[in-house]
């Protein structure tokens, strides 16, 4: 699913109307006899901006002028089964955004195009892991990268230096652990983090080489009470009471960007959007945010992070498949990701283009963290763990003081139970 607590960060950062199925598929849409074949198209809100959205379909129509582009814009809310129902009609759009951890439910039923033929042709060698992964199903790719957002630190630069603190210094998870307690001083809090931010804790959890669940064979089981996952909670316990962050909520409850806005707060952690919410509730801020990667266990590689965006998909039954490959290619490749990427402070959906947002500097502390993203479990039954999601239930129960071993088994056993339950 389309995580959207990062596009606000407070709320995970990728941004996120309405028209009927039988007014928005391929089937309404005729093509005129000996003009261009219309292609039907489903972006998301907040995906593309109006003015690129009509470069690109100037740009993609004049290369391609046998093919007219009808771009709609869809809504978050709703559109899982909106998607389902368009799979499953005579009446299907040609292209479709999805949420990247959205593919495996749609690829299960059968109803997308399979493109592992053409994952070569399009530069699957460097396409982000937490894109890429999650949109293959059983060995084979049907979702295409498009771009992607994940969590960086977000600091203030007045309180980094009044505590002569060098952030471009801070590469390792110790050297940010002892540089957060020095900020924890003299009123001000080393970092306002929530109690119940799983994501940022499946980051650590990655970072110690485990996982929130682990397949064997055709069974999953629950990874939170493995060594590593317990190691990564520690440090997650160690770093959250370095500040006055609610043990028992996450980063909407209260809106953190907020919170940080209001308070002496050194660091949180969240999409780089978050600084622009942070500045808007408190002006006198605007200049006095930098960013920075979360930092990892060793200094050559970054901390692991939730890749958060989206794919494109094609729906088996949509009418023009190679017209839709076609606008795939050129909205996915090298071109277009890179004005994609500075119009929307996106990271393109490759690793050799991170350099495109380097003016950027918090898409540049995006991309950079980006090269270590990880998806969630690459299984359809993961969206009903996130309905219950027993991790929060478990990081609040361990910040608290609870024991954090039989606490983990708890929440691995709701989770090895929930991802079984349509096997």
């Amino acid at each position: 699913m389309k995580h959207r607590p990062l596009a606000l960060l407070g709320a995970m950062l990728l941004s996120t109307g309405l028209v009927a199925c039988s007014a928005s598929g391929g089937g309404d849409s005729e093509d005129h006899a000996g003009g261009p074949t219309v292609l039907d198209v489903w972006l998301m809100r907040d995906s593309v901006s109006e003015a690129f959205q009509k470069e690109f379909e100037a740009g993609f129509e004049k290369a391609h002028p046998e093919i007219d582009v009808k771009i709609q814009i869809q809504e978050w809310e709703g559109i899982g089964e909106k998607v389902t129902a368009a799979l499953a009609s005579n009446d299907a759009p040609d292209v479709i955004e999805v949420g990247n951890t959205q593919v495996a439910q749609y690829a299960q039923s059968g109803g997308l195009t399979d493109f592992t033929g053409k994952v070569t042709e399009l530069g699957g060698e460097f396409w982000l892991k937490g894109l890429a992964e999650p949109g293959s199903w059983e060995g084979r790719q049907y979702g295409i990268p498009y771009y992607a957002a994940n969590r960086v630190v977000i600091y203030r630069t007045d309180l980094f230096q009044q505590a002569g603190i060098d952030a471009t210094k801070i590469k390792t998870r110790d050297q940010w652990l002892a540089a957060t307690e020095k900020l924890n001083s003299n009123g001000t809090q080393g970092i306002y983090l929530p109690g119940q931010n799983w994501f940022t804790l499946a980051g650590f959890v990655w970072d110690e080489g485990g996982d929130l669940a682990v397949q064997d064979g055709t069974t999953w089981k629950g990874g939170l009470d493995s060594p590593e996952a317990l190691r990564a909670m520690e440090f997650y316990k160690r770093l959250q009471a370095l500040g006055k962050g609610p043990k028992d909520s996450d980063e909407s409850r209260p809106l953190q960007a907020e919170v940080v806005a209001k308070g002496q707060i050194a660091q949180v952690i969240a999409a780089p959007g978050g600084a622009n919410v942070i500045t808007q509730s408190n002006p006198a801020l605007k200049g006095k945010l930098g960013f920075f990667p979360i930092p990892g266990k060793t200094a050559d590689t970054p901390g692991a992070v939730f890749t958060g965006g989206s794919d494109l998909v094609v729906p088996a039954v949509a009418a023009h498949q190679q017209e839709a490959y076609t606008f795939i290619k050129e909205l996915t490749g090298e071109e277009w990701q890179k004005k994609l990427a500075l119009a929307m402070s996106y990271v393109p959906n490759k690793t050799n283009l991170a350099a495109a947002v380097g003016s950027d500097p918090g898409a540049a502390a995006m991309a950079a963290g980006a090269v270590n993203g990880h998806a969630t479990p690459n299984t359809p039954q993961w969206a009903a763990v996130e309905a219950k999601n027993p991790i929060k239930d478990y990081m609040t129960a361990v910040l608290i003081g609870r024991d954090a071993k039989s606490e983990a088994a708890k929440a691995s056993r709701s989770i090895t139970t929930t991802l079984n339950s349509g096997s």
